[in-house]
């Protein structure tokens, strides 16, 4: 790994880094498993509410199947540079149950509202219970910026 110029951040720096990149990128890498096919990995869509992950995926979908049965998932953002790693336990919400103001949100931010699509989707939240975010070798130690729901500060 090429770690020359990485100038290592503080927890608070980390955060502020990932808040941005959670409310700027598009795509998350959704994983999730399934008690008796195992493991499961795409990307989607995602939209951060400044508490949660809000994705959609169609009610059919391998995901959907997967976090209605083992709802433990974990999210990657696409850099394998700048690593952002979240996990915890999703909620699902049927297209016709979901809060209003997230799905306008989600519609707001991709021009899209599965809601008004043929078929079933699939709204999964998930509040993160533990986030790691690192650049490089050098921030390795100290990757852990929230355990247990609650935001360290280090």
């Amino acid at each position: 790994m090429n770690t020359t110029g990485n100038v290592r951040r503080r927890a608070a720096e980390r955060r502020r880094d990932t808040f941005e990149r959670l409310v700027t990128e598009r795509e998350v890498w959704v994983s999730t498993s399934h008690p008796d096919h195992g493991p499961h990995q795409v990307p989607l869509w995602f939209l951060w509410d400044g508490r949660a992950v809000w994705m959609c995926t169609g009610a059919t979908s391998v995901t959907a199947r997967n976090v209605r049965k083992e709802p433990r998932v974990r999210l990657a953002l696409p850099d394998t540079f700048d690593v952002v790693l979240l996990q915890g336990e999703a909620e699902c919400f049927p297209d016709q149950d979901v809060p209003g103001d997230a799905a306008e949100a989600f519609a707001a931010k991709f021009g899209w509202d599965p809601r008004g699509e043929e078929g079933s989707f699939l709204y999964i939240r998930m509040a993160p219970k533990t986030v790691r975010a690192w650049r490089g070798e050098p921030e390795l130690r100290g990757r852990v910026i929230m355990r247990d729901g609650s935001w360290l500060e280090q």
